[in-house]
């Protein structure tokens, strides 16, 4: 939050609190004593990703790749998010690929670039990018792939009220974008699995 100060744990439990009894209920309710303090502990693990930057844990890579120049790519990466639009969460999940030029980063830090990027309210198509364009950044591969598939509670809990719907969307750059063969590849193997 650029030049403000954080609310506290205090204030944000009395948040709660008010939109308990915005809803219609009581939270001196014996059940609803220490919702608050459970909201606001959750929200913190939730939006997480305002604490770091995720771009971080790309910095160490590894350059003994034997030669390696074919795509890595990492599927099923779990993404829970929340879109900014009704603070409501999607969840599904990432693909995230790219073609080395000399160097790789060991797959656990793709899955928390994914992770620190999708604790914070956004939509997905942001957070494709975000994903995508860090990873560019940073490894500066020969080309990048993403491909994120959600289901959005905004759209199956509430309004339209479409449970089963699936959000798809996707970020290129580089030769993953520009070269049709390798472009198919990334698409081939992300779909690979992926019913």
């Amino acid at each position: 939050m650029p030049n403000k100060t954080r609310p506290t744990q205090d204030e944000a439990e009395a948040a709660v609190r008010v939109l308990i009894e915005w809803a219609g209920d009581d939270p001196e309710r014996e059940g609803l004593l220490e919702t608050p303090a459970r909201v606001a502990r959750s929200y913190r693990e939730l939006f997480a990703g305002y604490e770091t930057d995720p771009r971080d844990y790309l910095e160490k890579t590894f350059k003994e790749v034997a030669g390696y120049d074919e795509l890595v790519i990492l599927k099923d990466i779990p993404v829970v998010s929340f879109c900014e639009h009704h603070m409501l969460p999607f969840i599904g999940r990432a693909y995230v690929g790219y073609l080395p030029s000399n160097r790789v980063v060991g797959i656990s830090k793709l899955a928390r670039v994914v992770r620190g990027f999708a604790r914070r309210l956004q939509i997905q198509e942001k957070l494709t990018a975000e994903i995508a364009e860090a990873i560019c950044d940073i490894l500066n591969p020969k080309g990048v792939g993403v491909v994120i598939v959600s289901e959005h509670s905004c759209m199956t809990m509430r309004g339209v009220n479409t449970p089963g719907t699936r959000l798809t969307t996707s970020h290129l750059l580089g030769e993953v974008r520009t070269d049709p063969r390798t472009r198919q590849e990334f698409f081939d193997l992300v779909r690979d699995g992926n019913h």
